[in-house]
């Protein structure tokens, strides 16, 4: 099938593929009352006296905004607010389909940090949570930062936090399978973007042993002045062993390899460098760092990519549904590294140890107990921590 033209044909005919249903009867003077004046009044006044009755008595307690100003579009690049809008109405029908998530797509005309920030903070009133999706790196760190600081609703960066999620939880069990200890590990990332730091950052709170990222020129130099703040941050508290050199250098006696970078980067000959037993979790789309035959055949023990034609795909489809019904459920404020790390898990223990294979180490994309188990985790995480308090 040539999904292109198919898909265009289907998007022509759909002209959205979300839309707004009316819960409310409206058919008579009564109904117009309830639903609208001179009855609304009574919610209106109620949340003007307790503001968090407006998560009880509007869509507020299972609505999103996603959000993106088009800069990074799945693989598209920087192509606009607009061009950008079919991917974001796509992951609002993921949210709906997978966790009953109401998810609006919000497109934002501004390259700008502080526009950005101070829409989705002056809209965040009319919802119980932000997605922010397909916004360029590093702008995307420093918006979700900021976003915050400022808001009481969970801010999410997909790109980011979904990926790192599905990606420990890949992690977990692909050590399982070949008897190794989390901090006893070295892993190599490769791609120090916005999804290659978040995968690298929740690994650290997972105890890895040691963690190397590399990026276009090798190993990541905290002193090298090309790289942003972000990344040397992180070049500080990674790279145990102070190595330089080229990927080739990192990858001797690593443990796994993940890729969040280019097609083809990843060469044989890299892999026989590697520890027993590597874990390759080749992630570039749609072409990964190194096609799963190729890495076999070099030796590799474990193989997943980012795509659905071969085993182990590494998809994050299997986490936002799931994190965002749970943070709605328990009505929390923030999406906790603690909830990340318990979504992870909960993913990789839905593999039962009789199925955990090296062709088998993440349910299926489509499998629908995998939201509902993040959720529960996800939302069992956040009142446990209240309850701390």
């Amino acid at each position: 099938m040539d999904y292109g033209k198919k898909s265009l044909e289907l998007h022509a005919k759909w002209k959205g593929k979300i839309d707004i249903v009316c819960k409310a009867p409206i058919e008579n003077k009564q109904d117009l009352a309830l639903a609208y004046t001179p009855g609304v009044a009574a919610p209106c006044l109620a949340i003007q006296k307790d503001i968090r009755k407006s998560y009880d008595l509007t869509w507020r307690k299972n609505t999103i905004a996603v959000v993106t100003d088009g800069t990074a579009v799945l693989g598209l690049g920087d192509i606009g607010p607009e061009a950008g809008m079919p991917v974001m109405e796509g992951k609002c029908a993921l949210f709906k389909r997978f966790a009953n998530v109401n998810a609006v797509p919000l497109c934002i005309k501004s390259k700008s940090v502080d526009d950005i920030v101070k829409t989705v903070y002056l809209l965040s009133g009319s919802f119980g949570g932000i997605n922010l999706e397909d916004i360029a790196s590093p702008r995307c760190i420093e918006i979700e930062d900021k976003l915050k600081a400022m808001c009481d609703i969970p801010i999410f960066h997909d790109d980011q936090h979904g990926t790192a999620i599905i990606v420990a939880a890949a992690v977990i069990n692909a050590l399982k399978v070949v008897k190794k200890d989390m901090n006893k590990v070295t892993a190599v990332i490769n791609g120090p973007g916005a999804a290659g730091m978040a995968i690298g950052k929740l690994l650290l709170k997972m105890g890895i042993g040691n963690l190397i990222f590399c990026n276009r020129t090798g190993i990541l130099n905290p002193n090298d002045k090309k790289i942003n703040i972000y990344q040397k941050q992180l070049a500080k508290i990674t790279n145990k062993k102070k190595l330089k050199g080229t990927l080739t250098d990192a990858l001797k006696g690593a443990d796994v390899f993940i890729g969040v970078s280019a097609g083809n980067i990843l060469k044989p000959e890299m892999i026989k460098g590697m520890n027993k037993k590597p874990i390759v979790l080749a992630m570039a789309n749609p072409i990964p760092e190194i096609m799963p035959d190729v890495a076999l055949k070099a030796g590799v023990e474990i193989m997943g990519t980012g795509r659905s034609d071969f085993p182990n795909q590494i998809n994050n489809v299997m986490v936002f549904p799931g994190i965002f019904r749970g943070a709605l459920d328990a009505g929390a404020k923030q999406i906790t590294d603690e909830m990340k790390i318990t979504a992870a898990k909960a993913i990789a223990k839905l593999v039962k140890p009789s199925q955990l294979n090296k062709n088998y180490i993440l349910p299926s994309a489509l499998d629908m107990t995998v939201p509902k188990a993040v959720a529960k985790a996800v939302a069992d995480c956040w009142k446990k921590s209240q309850r701390k308090k």
